[in-house]
């Protein structure tokens, strides 16, 4: 079982690509005048100097190794002497650890309990009030916190984002695009994606692709997600998909790696693994966000790792071929920049890199940033923004320091164009990807005065005085300014004991709300809360209520969708973005709940002016709560109608097979990223529910099945690439 203590990072595939010892297309250097500025730490201004430990007035680079190292023993001094890992997050799900090793960012505390079963499945414990519930499981957290120290270089050139018409929440990036992206644009890693009349799948260690052809889905390859001839070791958790090349990123405990799989996919959707790559880091699971981007070709990813010193070695970045190969490691000091912060204990390398996947070698180049171990990231078009949260000094859950104050906190960009990075330091902490938006050159972020980040299960409880902080690009420099009190405006607190929030921006309105998030619902039955809507544009608020929970906000055209719980059912409401924001429509699905909480879960195509139609799954007759995803397969995906903002239901595609199919798993058993999704596909509606594809099609207004295929069972019982037999499975 995946022992949740460790994961610790979001986008751990950062280094893949930039120390591999493979030919690779040569790389291009940016003009002078596009390379970041760099000061070398050597060249410090007076009111610089001094100790090393002390955080900066601006961007400065450490130059050297032996700068790191001289940083470092410092630091240790100061802390008497102190090499302690990173802090986990305020909540940690607690699952029976794997058999191997896994080192990491060692945690405390109780969350959802509970003990693996057997392989294939997962064993789960009652779940009480968020950070304090008590299973039945004997898992607990561990880890030495032996990561990785942290490499840096410019980003790669990326080309700028095409926005095509649809707006969040619809179609996003290219024309087949399938997944509710935030950005348009930005592509995001996921369970599944299209190339050209495929779709491929990832499940439960295993990639799957599925022709669909006018009269018929078939099912063309499976291929395990570790490469043939290798042996299992770890987590797959999401890919992507670039021509003709599809990246798998997993995380292995036994190799102490982020695990990289690369695999070519043919016209007739046969899959061939390529090559695996393995990354010292951190695991860098999230509950909500996702570990990879793709803008263009080039694949963006972000990965934290303490920063330490094992014996004199530094402990940096690197890779190697395999779990027992030498690590290679890659630094490039001259793109490591020293804190601006207070640093705490445990200070972590944010690295953010950039890779190009137009050829099959790949061009890679990063920038780091020394900081304390909480932080949260956003990808917008043009640029990666990183906000690292201030240091505690009083540990997790302690009442703000200075006054009563959110501790300060740095905001970096790091442009996609290889321009100059900058900084601008701030208050307060975001609670998740979509608290951040950029428009019309100004980054808006929702911000709470306190949070612990993303990481991990931190963004499932947060809590404090809630804000919004307006940063204009050109704020962002080498020297690091101080928002001012006028870039913040406060807004309306969450009302009741809601133990998750949830946020979204939706044009030029955010909104937000509280639910039961990964909790249980009491006694069938969830308060309302309202939903509280701040019209950017025109400073003003407005309270909507809605009879249930939120537990999911999305874009609907340029409306808003809510979705929760209430008594007997699951609640969508329709939020009318004008003047004076209103309920303008609902509909109740009777006994079920949210299937998955994933964003990739729903999906929204417009067919007009607050016209279209949307899926999302549903599974009936359960408490509510969102880690019950991780036992079994979604029901069926619901469809909903939407004509002038109200509902009408369509019908739902539905599960056949159920949860208790023996797809003889013997890796990543747990589906942490979900198992359903609603695909709109050019001009077909099809429903991913496990191993099922089923395909609808409306008919007198009704989803009506029209063809299912088990992509399993047609494998396992017939395909020459079965994973079940070692001769299938030979070394190439």
């Amino acid at each position: 079982m995946r022992n949740t203590m460790t994961r610790h990072s979001t986008l751990a595939l950062a280094l893949v690509l930039c120390g591999c010892q493979r030919p690779v297309p040569a790389q291009t250097t940016p003009p002078a005048t596009d390379v970041p500025r760099v000061t070398d730490a050597t060249q410090a201004t007076a009111a610089d100097a001094g100790d090393p430990t002390l955080p900066l007035s601006r961007l400065v680079a450490f130059g050297s190794a032996d700068a790191v190292r001289t940083w470092i023993n410092t630091y240790q001094s100061a802390q008497g002497g102190r090499r302690r890992g990173g802090a986990g997050g305020p909540l940690d799900i607690q699952l029976a650890p794997s058999a191997a090793s896994a080192d990491g960012l060692g945690a405390s505390g109780t969350g959802l309990g509970g003990g693996g079963a057997a392989e294939g499945t997962i064993g789960m414990g009652n779940v009480g009030t968020m950070g304090s519930g008590a299973g039945t499981g004997s898992g607990q957290g561990y880890g030495s916190g032996a990561g990785a120290g942290l490499s840096a270089a410019a980003p790669s050139p990326a080309p700028a984002a095409r926005a095509p018409s649809g707006g969040p929440g619809a179609r996003v990036g290219a024309t087949d695009s399938i997944t509710n992206n935030q950005v348009e644009g930005v592509d995001e890693g996921d369970i599944v994606k299209t190339h050209g009349e495929h779709l491929v799948i990832l499940r439960r260690g295993r990639l799957f692709s599925v022709r669909l052809g006018a009269t018929a889905v078939t099912p063309v390859s499976m291929v395990d997600a570790y490469g043939r001839g290798r042996a299992p070791g770890g987590w797959y958790d999401e890919m992507l998909v670039d021509g003709d090349t599809i990246v798998v990123i997993g995380y292995s405990y036994r190799a102490r790696a982020t695990e990289v799989g690369l695999f070519d996919i043919d016209a007739e959707g046969a899959i061939r693994w390529r090559d695996t790559l393995f990354v010292r880091s951190s695991d860098y699971y999230s509950s909500r966000n996702y570990a990879s981007r793709l803008v263009g070709h080039h694949l963006v990813m972000y990965m934290p790792v303490p920063l330490r010193l094992e014996g004199d070695a530094l402990s940096l970045a690197a890779v190697r071929h395999s779990p027992d190969a030498s690590w290679e490691t890659v630094m490039d000091y001259a793109r490591l920049y020293r804190p601006v912060q207070a640093v705490g204990y445990g200070p972590v390398v944010h690295t953010v890199m950039s890779c190009d996947l137009s050829g099959r070698g790949f061009d890679c180049r990063a920038v780091g940033v020394v900081g304390p171990s909480g932080r949260n990231f956003y990808v917008s078009g043009s640029a990666v923004y990183l906000w690292v949260n201030g240091q505690r000094r009083r540990g997790y859950g302690s009442a703000p320091t200075e006054g009563n104050l959110p501790p300060p906190a740095v905001l970096y960009r790091m442009p996609l164009d290889c321009s100059a990075i900058g900084a601008v330091k701030a208050r307060g902490a975001p609670l998740d990807q979509f608290s951040f938006d950029e428009r019309d050159a100004t980054l808006r972020v929702l911000v709470r005065a306190e949070g612990s980040g993303e990481s991990m299960w931190s963004a499932e409880v947060t809590s404090g005085d809630i804000g919004f902080l307006r940063v204009p690009v050109g704020r962002f420099g080498e020297e690091v300014p101080t928002m001012e009190r006028t870039a913040y405006r406060g807004l309306p607190r969450l009302e009741g004991r809601a133990r998750a929030m949830q946020n979204r921006f939706v044009g030029d309105h955010l909104l937000y709300g509280g639910g039961s998030g990964w909790s249980p619902r009491a006694a069938d039955t969830a308060a309302p809360q309202p939903v509280w809507v701040y019209d950017v544009a025109h400073d003003r608020t407005a309270r909507v209520d809605v009879t249930h929970s939120i537990e999911r906000i999305e874009p609907m055209g340029r409306d808003a969708l809510v979705v929760g719980n209430e008594r007997g059912g699951l609640t969508f409401s329709a939020v009318a973005l004008d003047e004076a924001p209103t309920v303008a429509g609902r509909h109740t699905v009777r006994n079920a709940s949210q299937g998955e909480t994933r964003s990739h879960g729903y999906f929204y195509l417009p067919d007009g002016d607050r016209r279209g139609m949307l899926g999302l799954p549903v599974t009936v007759g359960t408490d509510g709560s969102g880690w019950r995803q991780l036992r079994g397969v979604s029901s069926s995906v619901m469809f909903l109608g939407v004509e002038g903002l109200r509902f009408r239901e369509l019908g739902a595609l539905r599960s056949g097979s159920g949860a208790g199919v023996d797809d003889r798993c013997v890796a990543s058993c747990a589906d942490w990223y979900g198992n359903a999704r609603p695909i709109f596909w050019r001009s077909r509606v099809f429903a991913l529910l496990g191993y099922e594809l089923v395909e609808g099609s409306l008919a007198g207004g009704r989803m009506r099945e029209t063809r299912r295929v088990d992509f399993l069972r047609t494998q396992i019982n017939g395909a020459s690439d079965r994973s079940g037999n070692v001769f299938n499975n030979l070394p190439d």
